[in-house]
């Protein structure tokens, strides 16, 4: 790889590694394999550094290469023969369901919130932006989105308060 492309390529892996593996666990649901996931379509993205000449459309190749990615994967899983055992489990695992409720309840609780509180909390949380690149991007005072993001989290603590004694969603 050319120096210069080089450079380019390792600002990029800096700059955007925590958005794309938190995009990788969200369709992995497993630390492990989301790093796996974000490694390879970063080596697959290096190898085609050159030909990628739009900067705003190089994360969207490297997110499009980690869901194939992602899919190629699941597909290969779901190729694996049952075979039935001839008996039933006495007891049915509670870990889903309860898994279930909690992902109900936070939809919920996302649902209450104005257009504008879950557009901070997305960006805040799921896109890892900061507050002066929030409050840039959407022409706010970085004060003001402080507020909006304090706000939004008060009101979701508000409107499902088991959510707040939960440390990591599946």
């Amino acid at each position: 790889m050319d120096p210069g492309f080089e450079a380019d390529f390792r600002e990029f892996v800096i700059d955007r590694s925590g958005a794309l593996f938190r995009t990788a666990y969200l369709l992995t649901g497993d630390r492990h394999t989301a790093e796996d996931l974000v490694q390879s379509a970063l080596a697959k993205t290096a190898a085609k550094w050159r030909s990628l000449r739009d900067p705003a459309s190089i994360e969207g190749y490297v997110r499009r290469v980690m869901y194939h990615e992602q899919v190629s994967r699941w597909r290969r899983r779901s190729r694996v023969v049952e075979v039935s055992t001839g008996w039933l489990p006495d007891q049915i695992s509670g870990g889903h369901a309860e898994m279930v409720d909690l992902r109900l309840m936070m939809r919920t609780a996302l649902a209450r919130l104005t257009p504008r509180q879950r557009t901070m909390l997305v960006l805040r949380y799921f896109e890892d932006l900061s507050e002066t690149e929030i409050a840039r991007l959407l022409g706010l005072r970085v004060g003001s989105v402080r507020s909006q993001i304090y706000r939004s989290l008060e009101r979701l603590k508000k409107a499902a308060p088991e959510l707040s004694t939960v440390r990591e969603f599946g």
